[in-house]
């Protein structure tokens, strides 16, 4: 891993070392931790492929977390110099990493869901934001405004009472059609994540998908994105 030298912070008297893990964006050209940017690897048939855990072998390129980037990168054809490989990425990479995105989003609220730590209903909504339970709340693309609204009411009321410098974030990626589609018995018109290593894991893809579309405004098959604050 790359080292960076730091001035002293253990008091010996001499520089220190750290790890760098910071990437650099290939359209961008600027370093950001990987958390916040995705890596394309090319597969063995030579197709640029996003490598959204950060796991599959071989030389990887990385991008910010952005549709109009990653659209760019397939314009100007920046993968092939990135790779050294005369990989090939699809027009359509840019809409491909938008539904991988959403699947594991929708994996993980699954996965938050069994460990107690995603919950749906407008009443039970509504009592973990004034309670201050949920760490975020996500709505249905088409849920009536009525229901967004009571829970908003809800989200204001805890700020104003926990004097928090920020809202509980609300979210809102997919109609109740496409939740149906994706998530089941498990889908929901209003729900919340709530605290712990599930729940957290639900709101770091969450914040990610959101700014990969509102960046983009690509209007990527997959939903709406829409967040309120």
């Amino acid at each position: 891993m790359p080292l960076r030298e730091t001035p002293d912070a253990d008091g010996d008297g001499e520089w220190d070392e750290i790890i760098v893990n910071d990437r650099t964006c290939i359209v961008t050209r600027e370093t950001a931790p990987p958390e916040t940017l995705i890596r394309f690897v090319a597969s063995p048939d030579g197709r640029v492929v996003p490598d959204l855990k950060r796991q599959l072998p071989g030389r990887g390129c990385w991008i910010k977390a952005e549709r109009t980037l990653v659209d760019r990168a397939v314009n100007k054809k920046l993968f092939a110099r990135a790779l050294k490989t005369e990989a090939k990425a699809d027009a359509d990479l840019g809409a491909l990493v938008d539904r991988l995105l959403a699947a594991d989003l929708v994996g993980m609220m699954n996965l938050a869901r069994k460990a107690g730590q995603f919950i749906s209903g407008a009443t039970k909504v509504d009592a973990a934001v004034r309670s201050g339970a949920a760490i975020a709340v996500f709505h249905a693309a088409d849920a009536a405004p009525d229901g967004v609204r009571k829970i908003d009411q809800a989200r204001k009321a805890w700020k104003l009472g926990s004097d928090a410098e920020e809202d509980i974030p609300s979210f809102s990626f997919f109609t109740g059609a496409e939740l149906d589609e994706v998530m089941g018995q498990n889908a929901f018109i209003h729900a919340c994540a709530l605290a712990g290593q599930a729940g957290e894991g639900v709101v770091k893809r969450a914040t990610m998908l959101e700014k990969y579309r509102d960046v983009g405004q690509s209007g990527a098959n997959g939903g709406a994105g829409r967040r309120e604050q």
